[in-house]
């Protein structure tokens, strides 16, 4: 998932939401591929950067999300 903010709204089939970055990549990652695999429009919501985490900092999980995303078409 991208930090990036969108400047319009954007028009979701499937929204993921989770406490910390990478809940969703372990909890529902394939099931989100299998959407967008689908041609379902699809998005994830961290409520958390990372920021408290214990393994690594915020840059690297925001790296880390970001690549994950590309992956599961988010």
């Amino acid at each position: 998932m991208s930090s990036s903010v969108s400047e319009s709204p954007v028009k979701l089939d499937c929204l993921a939401i989770a406490a910390h970055r990478d809940d969703i990549e372990i909890t529902c990652g394939g099931l989100m591929i299998k959407l967008h695999d689908k041609s379902h429009k699809t998005g994830a919501l961290d409520l958390t950067q990372g920021e408290m985490g214990t393994l690594g900092d915020e840059e690297d999980r925001e790296r880390e999300a970001s690549a994950a995303a590309e992956v599961m078409g988010l």
